[in-house]
């Protein structure tokens, strides 16, 4: 599927059960994003186990912390908003798993400039950003090694250890301008592309499928 067709249906997913208070649609897109998961898993390998299982396990403190709040501290019926927050994180999670643990990055940057003109300039910077994580971690553990040599413990909350990765993130920045720039790239300039991420009618039949299959879930069925 076009990851941006994706991401377009995650978000209105998210927008609608936001509004709702429904607690089985939200124990039903809970399921059906565990049922995607455990299929891509089971066909590609490519979600982990360990992975679910902290899908499971990290939202469950904050979970509990709204409905503990709701249901001491609300309002109306306490019980039913209770649980309807409880099961909202969870459908939050892990649609929002389904878009982060089977999109490309890559793919969703080329989809979002190609497909709904996103410019070039904020495209290909977000995207040199994303690539520079895994480099600013290794920096941090270089310049905290550097202070050890030193005498000096930067810790975690250190002030001086992120000013001092800010400073080598910026040098990075203006390096990688400047490659980009001798490259060819030029702004607002028309571009071609060497992939290609194609907006097919069978990307607008499965988000517009699924908005109306989430208003008869919200509308329709007399969910309890």
């Amino acid at each position: 599927m076009n990851p941006s067709m994706k991401l377009l249906l995650l978000l209105i997913i998210a927008l609608e059960i936001s509004f709702t208070t429904i607690v089985s649609l939200n124990v039903a897109l809970i399921i059906l994003a565990l049922i995607i998961l455990a299929l891509i898993y089971l066909l590609g390998h490519r979600t982990r186990l360990r992975t679910l299982g902290w899908l499971l396990l990290i939202p469950l403190l904050p979970a509990i912390g709204l409905w503990s709040t709701q249901y001491i501290n609300g309002s109306g019926d306490k019980t039913l908003m209770a649980w309807v927050l409880f099961t909202r994180i969870y459908a939050f999670v892990f649609t929002g798993a389904t878009f982060t643990l089977t999109t490309d990055v890559l793919q969703l940057t080329d989809s979002l400039e190609q497909n709904w003109h996103l410019p070039a300039k904020f495209a290909y910077g977000v995207l040199a950003a994303y690539n520079l994580v895994p480099r600013i971690q290794h920096e941090v553990q270089v310049i905290r090694a550097a202070g050890l040599m030193r005498g000096q413990v930067l810790s975690f909350w250190s002030p001086q250890l992120y000013f001092k990765a800010i400073l080598v993130s910026i040098n990075w920045s203006q390096n990688l301008a400047q490659a980009m720039r001798s490259h060819g790239f030029v702004e607002d300039a028309p571009r071609t592309h060497y992939r290609q991420i194609p907006l097919t009618k069978l990307d607008w039949t499965i988000v517009i499928s699924g908005v109306l299959l989430l208003q008869v879930g919200a509308f329709v069925i007399p969910w309890r």
